[in-house]
């Protein structure tokens, strides 16, 4: 059996090669959590708030050209799947001062019509919780709490999409008895 750590999953996403077809499926692990003090378009959300539900996370700042064109595909998806138990939390993590602005980040989210929740997290805590190290990156937490996929970058929407469906899909365990 081969066994792919996180640095070879990482070096898979990044460099252009045949070896890495494969969607970038991780864990399952447990999700580390995204509670924040300043959230928009929500109350204050925790994993707990959204057990049950297939979360999607993902890591942009608004000054960002590469998060700006992933940002089409977060809002189709959120629109497509919500309603089947798809929720999409953004973590701002501003990369310069001025994306640290509370009022310009609203700002932007009302420019571009985004309705799902953000968390703003200019201290990184959330960041560093996860591990993360790129603008975008987008993370899938499935029903249970337990992170199971992750992808950097712009492209893979179609694999993106197809592991929603697939987490959307998955029931709940029951517990015996």
């Amino acid at each position: 059996m081969l066994r792919v750590g996180l640095s070879t999953l990482v070096l898979c996403l990044t460099v252009s090669s045949g070896a890495c077809a494969r969607p970038p499926e991780i864990g399952p692990v447990a999700a580390p959590e995204i509670t924040g003090s300043r959230w928009f378009n929500s109350k204050p959300l925790n994993l707990d708030k959204l057990k049950g539900k297939v979360v999607l996370v993902e890591f942009w700042t608004y000054g960002c050209y590469n998060c700006v064109n992933v940002e089409p595909h977060i809002k189709r998806w959120y629109s497509r799947y919500h309603k089947q138990g798809l929720e999409v939390v953004a973590v701002h993590s501003p990369e310069f001062a001025h994306e640290k602005k509370a009022e310009n980040v609203s700002a932007y989210l009302k420019k571009k019509s985004i309705r799902y929740p953000v968390v703003m997290d200019n201290d990184f805590a959330i960041w560093r919780r996860y591990g993360n190290r790129y603008w975008p990156t987008v993370y899938l937490i499935d029903r249970q709490g337990q992170l199971r996929y992750r992808t950097i970058g712009e492209g893979r929407y179609s694999n993106t999409e197809d592991m929603i469906k697939r987490l959307i899909a998955e029931t709940t365990p029951t517990s015996p008895g």
